[in-house]
């Protein structure tokens, strides 16, 4: 009878005290070689690659910003960089417009658009 009573009570006195110890995921370190390794480090094939080029300098390996357009005369057409023989590039002829006007640009001849805007595309190493 007492030992059923002091299991009970040592239950009931473990259900309403206060937990003794907390546990987080978060450690102190104190130790410089536990650091994390820098990005670079881990990084392989293509993203490493893509890292190198941002660290160079190069914003934008693969050429998916948006090119502005130059003056665009048949004497000094907007450049238009690839690592192909054919590119397709779209023109928005007017600020205002809600369409894109999309061509095939072949290199070694400038390419006049509807709005009246050459362009001309010129080779660049590709990336890989």
């Amino acid at each position: 009878m007492n030992s059923r009573l002091l299991v009970l009570g040592t239950k009931l006195a473990f259900r309403s005290s206060p937990r003794m110890f907390t546990t987080s995921t978060v450690r102190l370190n104190t130790n410089k070689d536990d650091e994390f390794p820098d990005p670079l480090e881990l990084a392989t094939g293509i993203e490493k690659k893509e890292m190198l080029l941002r660290l160079a300098g190069n914003d934008d390996p693969y050429n998916l910003k948006s090119i502005k357009r130059g003056v665009g005369t048949k004497e000094k057409p907007t450049e238009i960089p690839s690592a192909f023989e054919a590119r397709i590039i779209g023109c928005v002829c007017e600020e205002d417009a809600s369409h894109i006007k999309w061509m095939w640009l072949h290199s070694g001849e400038p390419k006049r658009c509807l709005c009246g805007y050459w362009y001309k595309l010129i080779y660049k190493e590709p990336v890989v």
